[in-house]
């Protein structure tokens, strides 16, 4: 009983093994509460094993954010092929929910704030990277509809970080299906969308 129970992987396999132990203890505790004591342990391993791998904590972590930001960004990404803007809108919001409902432990990691230091693990950075693929195809439909092309980047932002707010709720609130949520956002947002007028300011007392 009491022979080591440690399971021998290649350095690869253990490396897998160790992002996916950090990112549910990362998930849970947050980067600050979260130590390498406790993601050693959990994945059976000494801390040494932890250092020679990733350095440290911060190192683990970076790995966990940039793989999850490149995950979330690449399976988006697809929705703007399309060059009908109701799809794009439709397919981004179900690509992003997609991802909320299959990597929650993922998603809860970019909900935190990243530590001081580690650029590009906010939510904000994500919102804005996911923002810019969208804001290419607002920029030709405004174009095309005689809008200021200048404002895309901002309505691009309100797009996703309104769906992404929509995630953030949707994980406390999972009673609904992933399509109703879908349907739910696009009664607001491509109405929305269909119904802009070229100077928003125009009627304002």
């Amino acid at each position: 009983m009491g022979a080591d129970k440690r399971v021998r992987m290649s350095a690869e396999q253990r490396r897998e093994q160790l992002v996916g132990v950090a990112r549910s203890v990362f998930a849970e505790r947050g980067y600050e509460a979260a130590t390498v004591e406790e993601i050693a342990e959990r994945a059976g391993v000494s801390k040494p094993v932890l250092y020679q791998h990733f350095g440290g904590k911060e190192g683990v972590y970076a790995v966990v954010v940039d793989r999850e930001v490149r995950t979330l960004t690449a399976s988006i990404g697809t929705a703007f092929e399309s060059e009908r803007p109701r799809q794009v809108a439709e397919a981004a919001a179900e690509a992003f929910l997609t991802y909320v409902e299959e990597r929650e432990e993922g998603f809860r990691v970019l909900l935190r704030d990243a530590p001081i230091g580690i650029t590009g693990g906010s939510f904000a950075s994500v919102i804005t990277a996911v923002a810019e693929r969208a804001e290419r195809s607002l920029v030709a439909g405004f174009s095309e509809r005689g809008f200021d092309a200048e404002a895309a980047p901002m309505y691009a932002v309100m797009l996703v970080g309104a769906v992404a707010l929509v995630g953030e709720w949707w994980l406390e609130h999972p009673g609904l299906g992933r399509d109703e949520v879908v349907a739910h956002v696009m009664n607001l947002l491509w109405l929305g969308l269909r119904g802009l007028t070229p100077d928003p300011l125009e009627g304002r007392s």
